[in-house]
């Protein structure tokens, strides 16, 4: 391929010159034709010297002629340089329009091709050709992610397809109940007082499930209509972490759970010690209490009735470590990634109360990752552990 490209330059640049020497050639012809002599005039008039020769007295004189090779020299010079600026104009001129005429031809080319790989089903090798490799080979990595990315879409979409036709046949059993035991309290108006209150704790309870439902579908609406804006601020992860204890503390309780709340901070390089207060990080402390609302009522909602949620904070060099921990039902290895994606909910999930709108480790993820943290899950030996890693605040970070 390059030995072709080769030939054909050559050949263009011989045919060049070919057309230049002609077309000079063509123009004296021209020139002298039109002017009727008037070239070979001056050159005579510029060029020859003419000089006449006397005899004796009673012989004619005659003339004669002979080159000024001085001044010829300096014509064919001048001459010389006017050509190869001609050439060079001549060659830059052609080349400008081909490169442009040749750019213009590859941008078409590519683009036809880069419009049929990404129509059809097919290899790259087989739509591009050899010169195009670099093309070919990131056009293949942008397809493949392209369709990762549908793969997801429509696994997502699946997903919530799925969960609102769960919400909503769900939404009838709990409707069906409410409506049933108050017209039984409706119609039996002399029903005794402890019939009368057990019939209305399971209307409340039925109406609580309901409403927990429909706030659900809202959970599903807002996430797809709001755009997550950070107010960054100075947040003391201890202070947060205790005043969330406090808070959970009823629901705790109704599911017969208990917390242990853990903070210190490891030995840093440049100090023995440094208490736990100063765990500080610049955050969107509404944001990142949403963060640890959402993934501690995961741990309570996946736990073992009467067991212990730990929960701890450490700060390690330059980062913040926040851990959950409960115990419960091993998540499965292929499932803790899944656990972050939008709708996603445990098997065990929709036969239960148990879990929400699927939403809850998706908002909380994309609300860390929005704080340049990570979040992570492990989970064995019926042990689930979610980790929240945020860099800690900086000095200039903290300055007013």
């Amino acid at each position: 391929m390059r030995v072709n490209k080769k030939i054909k330059r050559a050949v263009i640049t011989l045919l060049l010159i070919v057309g230049g020497l002609f077309l000079c050639n063509l123009l004296y012809m021209m020139l002298d034709n039109f002017f009727n002599g008037f070239v070979r005039e001056w050159f005579d008039r510029n060029y020859i010297y003419h000089e006449y020769v006397e005899l004796r007295e009673w012989e004619a004189g005659y003339n004669t002629q002979s080159i000024r090779w001085s001044r010829v020299k300096d014509l064919v010079f001048r001459i010389f340089i006017v050509l190869v600026l001609i050439w060079v104009v001549t060659i830059r001129l052609v080349s400008v329009i081909y490169a442009s005429w040749r750019e213009k031809k590859v941008i078409q080319d590519a683009g036809r091709m880069i419009g049929d790989f990404m129509r059809h089903d097919r290899e790259a090798s087989e739509v591009f050709p050899e010169e195009y490799v670099e093309i070919s080979l990131q056009m293949a990595q942008i397809k493949a992610g392209i369709q990762r990315q549908e793969q997801l879409q429509k696994e997502e979409a699946g997903r919530k397809n799925d969960l609102i036709t769960y919400l909503a046949h769900d939404l009838k059993t709990p409707l069906t109940s409410v409506i049933g035991y108050l017209s039984l309290l409706e119609e039996a108006r002399d029903m005794p007082d402890e019939q009368k209150a057990k019939y209305v704790q399971i209307t409340l309870d039925k109406a609580m499930r309901l409403e927990k439902l429909i706030n659900e579908f809202f959970e599903i609406t807002r996430y797809n209509l709001q755009q997550i804006v950070l107010e960054k601020e100075s947040v003391n992860l201890n202070f947060m972490l205790v005043q969330m204890t406090d808070e959970f503390y009823p629901i705790l309780s109704a599911h017969g759970n208990t917390l242990r709340l853990k903070l210190g901070r490891e030995k840093g390089k440049d100090s023995e010690s440094v208490p736990a207060e100063d765990i500080t990080v610049y955050a969107d402390a509404e944001k990142l209490a949403r963060v640890f609302n959402n993934i501690l009522k995961n741990a309570i909602a996946y736990s073992y009735p009467d067991t212990e949620i730990r929960v701890s904070c450490r700060a390690v060099e330059d980062k913040a470590y926040i851990a959950f921990a409960n115990k419960g039902k091993t998540i499965p290895v292929q499932k803790l990634d899944a656990v972050f994606e939008k709708f996603f909910r445990l098997d065990d999930a929709r036969s239960t109360n148990n879990g929400g709108a699927g939403l809850g480790l998706a908002i909380a993820k994309e609300i860390v990752t929005l704080h340049g943290g990570t979040v992570s899950a492990r989970s064995r030996n019926e042990v689930t552990c979610f980790t929240v890693a945020l860099p800690l605040q900086t000095r200039e970070e903290g300055e007013p």
